[in-house]
């Protein structure tokens, strides 16, 4: 399980989720910030993380920042599309909603 700065985190406890945006990591540690409550930090290791239940909620965009040739370029576009649960809907933000079948 590779976990990146930027990411959120869910875990849910007794049908109610609580969101954890991922402040900073280390090669041990990962810092955690509750984002309902931005004052409640904690650490964490990967595998606690893991083993605790958490689950990946929304990762960061890859954009590619590296500065190559001219100065002056066109505006970059991410090269893909974060992937985001919908735990409302059940479905990714990349997937195209379920039609109803007739």
């Amino acid at each position: 399980m590779i976990v990146k700065a930027g990411e959120i985190y869910g875990k849910r406890r007794a049908g109610k989720l609580s969101m954890y945006n991922v402040l900073k990591v280390t090669k041990k540690t990962v810092t955690l910030q509750n984002i309902d409550n931005p004052l409640s930090l904690f650490e964490t290791t990967v595998e606690k993380l893991q083993q605790s239940g958490y689950e990946l909620i929304s990762e960061t965009p890859f954009i590619d920042t590296s500065n190559h040739g001219k100065k002056r370029k066109a505006v970059r576009r991410p090269s893909r599309c974060p992937y985001t649960l919908d735990f409302l809907e059940g479905r990714a933000d990349c997937e195209k909603p379920q039609l109803p079948s007739t």
